[in-house]
């Protein structure tokens, strides 16, 4: 099957060859992988056997997409300031963490941008009959006003100022669907990937009635623009989202992700008898403990054990929780792949094909 034919086996539920895999690395880790295999980062998706492709096109490319070195800042088309910290880039300022209320209702989204945006899906044009495409247009709602306001003042925002509140998710869905139409004239998408961290480990950050009043209604309409394009949709929300998965399903979700089975009413097995016959799960390996400081005995059972339960009868493909840390060990990122019967000498002979075209240019 080729990588196009195999996902979309897993989502209609039909007989496939093996799992998808959609695997994210860590640009530190990415280094690593490629000096391990010998081969330029930029084939990595191809060698470490990724189905899916796909680019970010909305504010997390500002977050992930953009290499800093440790303590550079940049500022993005939205205004927010950000640095290299540890790992990754994080806000160091927020545009509208002052603003009085009349500053944040005026508050214009980078529209004249949303071009420049979805350049980043020409990259894979050449990708778009073999493998899966999708287009991430996160942080889609409360995420994004977060990023913009910061997670104190937008919190109370609900409570203090719901009008304005509401009116900002509006403004939020709108600019996501401008971005979403953009992407769709320019290349040819398999997939809608919406998102926001609307939860913590342990729950949500704010109630599910207030996640059903301001940001349920809108984020139906991304949704609905994604199923008119006769597009799968996929919705990211890290933590504890139990309360709200019905509601998902109700407007229309087709995958969900990142399972973070450690989280209170997330367990796999749960939502396989609850949801698997209307939802595809794509994630559930865990990147805080499992992968970095697991043993490869530990990877095989625990990896094994999440494909016994959400992989039988299709809905399911295979990925981390999070990016995959620097700090995994390489046998650990090879045991999790050959549990979906992918060896290390499978990802070898890849590479091996790869350098072998290389020298033949």
């Amino acid at each position: 099957m080729t990588s196009k034919e195999r996902v979309y086996a897993a989502l209609k539920r039909e007989p496939l060859d093996r799992v998808p895999i959609f695997m994210w690395f860590h640009p530190e880790t990415a280094g690593n992988l490629s000096e391990y295999l010998g081969i330029p980062v930029k084939f990595l998706d191809d060698v470490m056997f990724n189905d899916i492709r796909q680019v970010w096109v909305g504010n997390n490319y500002a977050m992930e997409g953009v290499s800093l070195e440790e303590g550079e800042t940049y500022s993005d088309y939205w205004g927010i300031k950000w640095v290299k910290e540890g790992l990754f880039n994080q806000i160091a300022k927020y545009p509208l963490i002052d603003a009085d209320e009349d500053t944040i209702k005026d508050y214009k989204f980078p529209y004249n941008k949303i071009p420049e945006l979805t350049d980043n899906l020409l990259s894979l044009e050449c990708k778009s009959s073999d493998y899966f495409i999708g287009c991430d247009i996160s942080p889609s709602l409360f995420e994004m006003y977060n990023r913009l306001r910061g997670m104190e003042n937008s919190l109370m925002d609900i409570a203090l100022y719901p009008e304005m509140f509401a009116s900002i998710m509006e403004k939020c869905a709108d600019f996501n669907l401008s971005l979403a139409n953009n992407a769709v004239n320019r290349l040819t998408l398999d997939w809608l990937w919406t998102g926001d961290d609307v939860s913590g480990q342990n729950g949500m950050m704010m109630s599910p009635k207030s996640w059903r009043e301001y940001i349920k209604p809108q984020l139906a309409r991304l949704f609905q623009f994604g199923k008119a394009q006769a597009l799968w949709v996929a919705y990211h929300s890290c933590g504890s989202i139990p309360d709200i998965i019905p509601d998902l399903i109700d407007i229309g979700l087709d995958v969900l992700n990142p399972i973070q089975s450690n989280c209170p009413g997330m367990e796999p097995s749960i939502l396989k008898r609850d949801f698997g016959n209307k939802l595809t799960f794509m994630g559930g390996i865990d990147t805080q403990d499992l992968l970095p400081k697991g043993t490869v005995l530990d990877v095989q059972r625990e990896v094994g054990t999440l494909l016994d339960t959400l992989a039988p009868g299709g809905g399911y493909i295979l990925a981390a929780s999070h990016t995959i840390p620097p700090e995994t060990p390489m046998e650990n990122i090879f045991a999790m792949y050959s549990a979906v019967g992918v060896s290390e000498e499978m990802i070898f002979d890849k590479a091996s094909d790869v350098c072998l075209s290389l020298k033949g240019q």
